[in-house]
């Protein structure tokens, strides 16, 4: 028969461990919640989301005061500078860097690419002087499945994803010449399986063969979401492979069914503005360490659609902090 005395001793430790545990989980939310309020201090807008404001040049700085005002410190331009990549708003590197400094406000990556040709390393070193640490090399067409524009080909085969990968570590080795790094955008297209390879996708034979030192993916959380995969799990697989994300937010995906193709899904799907939808960015954001992130930028494709896209990057802001801090 057990003693009282004994009993006690077994409660007393029961209550300990328990105590211990409360206290060890408390202090690993504690420290998820320190480690995601760290990236609202560097919170950028790809800049197609107000691209309605920036048709007419004589509108950019204006654009980027009220972006910088609303408290982003980076932005990722989408509109395209001149072949030679002479900058942005009919500025040279230097005055459109110059402006960027301004508003205090930073440029890591662009979806302004360069191309292959005779001006590609002009156009790199100007990337450099405007602070770009990534961007899309496109090339031209290379067959009938061959590479169109960036390096997601047309109707991929596990060939032709193979190829692009090929292209992105040369195009990657030439631009370690001026300090940036190739980036793949992870468009919708990309995550359905390849013809003849249904458990494979575009992007995950592009990870397997390119060099981490060159190449790196920029995840889209909207997309990748709104097609059903497991953000954290791709994290997991390829550490350290998502140096950049877009942030994108959905509504309607609880009404997405399985059997939906990519179109049906991206139709389903209703963009809005960050923290108005349904994707778990605290979890997401949890896990940015293992996926390596350097940059990311909130992104909404239809904010002008919100009548003012603004107003709509003004509430992807203030809710995305909220939710890291």
């Amino acid at each position: 028969m057990t003693s009282n005395n004994t009993n006690s001793s077994v409660n007393t430790r029961r209550t300990f461990l328990k105590k211990v545990a409360a206290y060890s989980a408390g202090l690993a939310l504690a420290a998820q919640a320190a480690s995601s309020a760290v990236w609202t201090k560097q919170v950028g807008l790809e800049l197609y989301t107000v691209r309605d404001l920036l048709v007419d040049p004589k509108n950019y700085e204006a654009t980027l005061a009220k972006i910088a005002a609303i408290g982003y410190k980076e932005v990722e331009p989408a509109d395209q500078h001149d072949s030679k990549g002479l900058g942005y708003a009919g500025l040279d590197p230097k005055g459109f860097r110059a402006l960027l400094d301004r508003y205090g406000l930073s440029m890591p990556s662009t979806h302004s690419n360069a191309s292959e040709g005779p001006d590609l390393e002009k156009t790199l070193e100007n990337f450099q002087i405007m602070g770009i640490q990534y961007t899309e090399i496109f090339a031209p067409r290379v067959g009938p499945h061959g590479l169109i524009g960036r390096s997601q080909p047309a109707a991929p085969t596990m060939d032709s994803a193979k190829r692009a990968a090929a292209q992105l570590n040369a195009h990657g080795e030439l631009a370690k010449k001026f300090g940036i790094k190739l980036l793949v955008r992870m468009d919708p297209d990309q995550f359905a399986p390849l013809a003849g390879h249904p458990d494979k996708r575009f992007f995950e034979v592009v990870l397997d063969n390119t060099e981490p030192a060159l190449v790196t993916m920029q995840l889209d959380s909207g997309w990748a979401s709104v097609l059903g995969l497991d953000i954290v799990g791709m994290f997991k697989r390829n550490p350290g492979r998502y140096e950049l994300w877009h942030i994108k937010d959905a509504a309607g995906i609880k009404r997405i069914t399985p059997g939906m193709t990519v179109a049906e899904r991206r139709q389903t799907a209703d963009l809005v503005p960050v923290g108005l939808g349904l994707i778990d960015f605290k979890t997401i954001f949890a896990s940015a360490k293992l996926a390596g992130l350097k940059h990311f930028c909130i992104e909404q494709d239809n904010a002008a659609a919100w009548g003012d896209s603004i107003a709509a990057a003004r509430v992807s802001y203030n809710n995305l902090v909220k939710m890291l801090s």
